[in-house]
């Protein structure tokens, strides 16, 4: 599959003239810019900044902002469209502006005007990184037992722990950092989410050794004291927890196309491959129990790649999509992982070759049923979602 894909493919989805356009946009930048450099990034171990540059420069970080931030001021849909088409050509590159939708909308409701008007410009230019800082050591995948402690004194806070698993961690120039400001018993009612600066005294950087996802890498942020000024609390005292969940239900759904992204691309390199490819006398593609998988493989992703943008397109109409953004976040990593092995093995002894791109696609998906959210507690939101609805 060409990555610079025509308009047409997108179709049923009902695409505007506009998310047409700004689809064959990304999609060349992607052919043309993002995946040759798939691997070099990945040794590099970082996303170059005149990658980020480039893709600030098209508008592709922070689309659905306003322009007075340097967004486009599209819709959600678009922005899907747009996280896509990136990791079409680049896995990894999709999480700039995963990120930068995730933290730039905590800022955009949040922040005060200057603080916003101030950072997030910076971000949707690609000139500077932000990461999510909520995962503690003892929490995992229970967000609101948050320790890292917020301690006000004078006109500042000070904050003191541990946050981990965090993306970016050492590339990072801030992060939205979750502290708690209330007592231990109070739980999420006792959150605050901080704006902070990664480069000043106190603070410390790991990072992990991890399977894939290298070009973004993952770490600990330790806090010693960091002194924060009260201005550059994000919202009201004890409302962090409500304002990050809020911003999930997005980025679960852009999580589902950045993953089924990858997952289209090496469905199309197979069918293309076991048509060349002859074993006794005749194309692999000849052979039913090549192409049924596949047929199955096709069926799946598109259903998934469906829920991602009917997700989107509820965030648009104002519509609850709490459930459908969790039934994204399980389904599709599990799936793409799934089908990205599939293609491995159809390609042999040369698709287990690290020359082709299966091995990292296949590593840097992995990461995503674990990260922002286990498929355990995705079927938990699903659930509590139906049964909500069962008692109406």
């Amino acid at each position: 599959m060409s990555l610079a894909t025509g308009a047409h493919e997108f179709a049923f989805f009902g695409l505007t003239e506009q998310q047409a356009s700004v689809r064959a946009t990304t999609a060349r930048f992607a052919a043309e810019v993002l995946a040759p450099a798939y691997k070099r990034n990945e040794m590099a171990g970082e996303i170059p900044l005149d990658i980020r540059r480039r893709m600030g420069a098209l508008g592709l970080i922070g689309a659905e902002f306003p322009e007075v931030y340097g967004g486009l001021g599209v819709d959600h849909v678009t922005a899907g469209v747009i996280a896509e088409a990136i990791a079409e050509g680049d896995f990894n590159a999709a999480y700039v502006p995963l990120l930068a939708s995730l933290n730039g909308a905590i800022l955009a409701r949040h922040a005060s005007p200057d603080l916003a008007a101030d950072i997030l410009p910076q971000i949707v230019s690609g000139e500077k990184l932000i990461a999510l800082a909520l995962t503690e050591p003892n929490g995992g995948s229970d967000a609101a037992a948050l320790v890292l402690k917020a301690t006000r004194e004078g006109d500042d806070y000070l904050l003191d722990g541990e946050k981990t698993s965090i993306s970016l961690a050492d590339q990072a120039d801030w992060a939205v950092v979750f502290a708690r400001t209330g007592t231990v018993e109070s739980r999420a009612h006792g959150i605050s989410a901080f704006l902070v600066d990664l480069d000043q005294p106190g603070i410390t950087r790991t990072r992990f050794a991890d399977l894939g996802q290298h070009a973004i890498g993952r770490g600990s942020l330790f806090f010693d004291r960091v002194r924060v000024p009260a201005t550059r609390m994000l919202g009201k005292e004890g409302a962090g927890f409500v304002q990050v969940m809020q911003g999930f239900d997005f980025s679960r759904a852009l999580i589902g196309l950045q993953c089924l992204a990858v997952a289209r691309v090496s469905l199309a390199e197979t069918w293309a491959y076991i048509q060349e490819r002859k074993a006794f006398g005749k194309p692999l593609s000849d052979n039913q129990g090549i192409t049924f998988p596949l047929a199955e493989a096709e069926t799946m992703v598109t259903a998934a790649r469906l829920l991602c943008y009917r997700t989107l397109a509820a965030k648009d109409a104002g519509l609850p999509h709490t459930r459908e953004a969790a039934m994204c976040k399980w389904w599709a990593p599990k799936l793409a992982f799934e089908v990205v092995q599939s293609c491995l093995l159809m390609h042999g002894h040369s698709g287990w070759c690290v020359d082709l791109p299966f091995e990292q696609r296949l590593r840097d998906v992995l990461g995503l049923q674990i990260g922002d959210g286990t498929a355990q507690i995705m079927k938990l939101i699903i659930a509590r979602e139906a049964l909500k609805a069962a008692r109406r």
